[in-house]
């Protein structure tokens, strides 16, 4: 039997042929999303993140290392008149003893912050937010072990939410000045921590929850000229010196 002669279209050449056109279709599917994205910019590309950040004499300075600037500010303009009322109000030693280091350890943080802010040309608050205001108002209000109680509630809620905030910025800051910022400020929270545990009166399970849950968003105040940031002191002659308060003293059996 004599063999079939070829049929045009078919074989070896053909087959080849739409294997070629099938890789070309492949290869064009997968550039033209490449180009149709050359032109457009992501809202989190490169060049938008470095727009965020200012270079200055002592490094890079981020969106977040301004927050952090500001934060610090916002810390010492409420918690150094809860100090204060702590020394007035408070019914035992640990309570006022846990006062004093807030005044003395935001006294001097307060104007570390503020010269930080002058070299960086940071602009800072001059009244703490509403819901630091809303927390001094209760602090204000209340009496007695109430008193205590709040104080070193409110307290310690707050420097617990702070204290991971220092950390992220200590770590990832390439400004020289806010890294030191940000060691002075761990060292005074965990001070203050440390302190407002001794008095007894920290509830560890609210406090767990409390930190577990999502902050309320709450408005910045209205920010000024760095130099025109007035200190956060107390007031002169108000400052007392008080024994340090001793680890495990029990609320119930202190004498005031």
């Amino acid at each position: 039997m004599r063999p079939r002669p070829p049929v045009n279209g078919r074989g070896i050449v053909s087959g080849t042929g739409l294997i070629v056109t099938a890789l070309a279709a492949t290869v064009v599917a997968l550039l033209v999303p490449l180009w149709s994205y050359a032109g457009r910019q992501d809202p989190a590309s490169a060049n938008v993140l470095s727009a965020r950040t200012v270079t200055t004499p002592y490094g890079p300075l981020s969106e977040q290392d301004r927050d952090f600037v500001t934060k610090v500010r916002l810390a010492g303009l409420w918690e150094l008149p809860a100090g204060e009322l702590a020394l007035r109000k408070g019914t035992t030693p640990a309570v006022r003893t846990a006062g004093q280091h807030l005044v003395d350890g935001h006294t001097s943080l307060d104007a570390h912050v503020r010269t930080v802010a002058t070299q960086l040309g940071v602009a800072l608050p001059n009244e703490p937010n509403e819901q630091q205001s809303q927390w001094l108002a209760t602090l204000d209000t209340a009496e007695g072990q109430e008193f205590d109680r709040e104080f070193a509630g409110l307290l310690r809620l707050a420097h617990g939410r702070v204290f991971s905030l220092v950390a992220q910025v200590r770590a990832g800051t390439q400004n020289s000045l806010v890294r030191d910022l940000a060691d002075d400020a761990n060292a005074t929270v965990l001070d203050h921590i440390r302190i407002l545990e001794a008095t007894g009166y920290v509830d560890f399970g609210t406090l767990s929850r409390d930190l577990a849950a999502s902050a309320s968003p709450v408005p910045t105040p209205p920010q000024v000229d760095p130099s025109a940031a007035v200190p956060v002191t107390p007031p002169p002659g108000d400052t007392n010196t008080l024994p340090p308060a001793a680890a495990g003293t029990s609320p119930a059996t202190s004498s005031p």
